[in-house]
């Protein structure tokens, strides 16, 4: 099965690199909308959907922050989607995290009731 973003191969993102380029796929468990105050950004938090993660394993599941700078909303982004994503990885604040991201969205909550 090929991928949205060419030859570009699927990683865990218990896989991700401290630094470079990456494509993963994970669920959003949370959003985070910030106050009109502030400079407009739109956070998910997405979880490993990895077959190398199970249950069993000691910690907590792997995550990763998507950050898109200069809006406050992401459509179709809400929690329990399920999206592919690419981009820059850094690390910050010790999570992995990837701003402006590229993305697709592969599964929507509603799709699976």
């Amino acid at each position: 099965m090929g991928t949205a973003y060419g030859s570009t191969r699927c990683i865990s993102i218990t896989s991700l690199p401290e630094r470079g380029r990456a494509y993963c796929r994970g669920y959003v468990s949370a959003i985070t909308v910030v106050p009109a105050t502030e400079s407009p950004r739109f956070t998910a938090v997405l979880e490993d959907l990895a077959a190398e993660y199970r249950a069993a394993d000691a910690g907590p599941r792997p995550k990763v922050s998507l950050v898109w700078l200069g809006q406050r909303r992401v459509p179709g982004i809400e929690a329990g989607t399920y999206l592919a994503f690419e981009g820059m990885v850094s690390v910050i604040e010790g999570r992995p995290t990837i701003f402006n991201p590229r993305y697709e969205i592969i599964g929507r909550p509603e799709a699976d009731a």
